[in-house]
């Protein structure tokens, strides 16, 4: 396998874990909570299976800067930064939302569900974007270790 196909196949899991949460938005409301359980801890996975790819890429890889314009990338890290701080406040709240419906803490978990919900739908939208900036509408920038800067080597 191509190292350059990491960011498409970690970016893939962050959409299915958006698809399986609204998949199970539409449980709960049918009722149905055991299937809503499985499904959204199917989502849960997805989500730490896309973290698990972004960080060992960025760890021994690096990070891709960005290949637009110099004139368009304070815009580009503007929506990057805004884009991690969404998917940061979605994953403290996924995980908030998932060890609340997991000991059956139901008051909290019907409070913060549907806010954790529409939280990771922009997470997956903007991590598209932010897919589709570095990798597709632009020829992507240098891709540099993060222990080759650190370390010098």
């Amino acid at each position: 396998m191509s190292l350059e196909l990491l960011p498409t196949i970690s970016t893939t899991f962050i959409v299915i874990s958006a698809v399986l949460v609204a998949i199970g938005w539409g449980l709960i409301i049918k009722g149905k909570v055991e299937a809503h359980k499985k499904v959204m801890l199917a989502a849960g996975a997805a989500a730490l299976t896309f973290f698990i790819i972004y960080a060992s890429r960025t760890i021994f890889i690096g990070n891709t800067a960005f290949g637009g314009g110099d004139h368009l990338k304070p815009y580009y890290t503007f929506f990057l930064i805004f884009h991690i701080t969404l998917a940061t406040s979605g994953a403290v709240f996924g995980l908030v939302s998932i060890i609340s419906g997991l000991k059956t803490n139901l008051k909290l978990h019907r409070r913060i569900g549907p806010i954790t919900s529409i939280i990771w739908f922009f997470v997956a939208i903007t991590g598209v974007m932010v897919y589709c900036l570095l990798y597709v509408l632009f020829e992507p920038g240098e891709t540099t270790s993060v222990i080759k800067a650190i370390l010098g080597f």
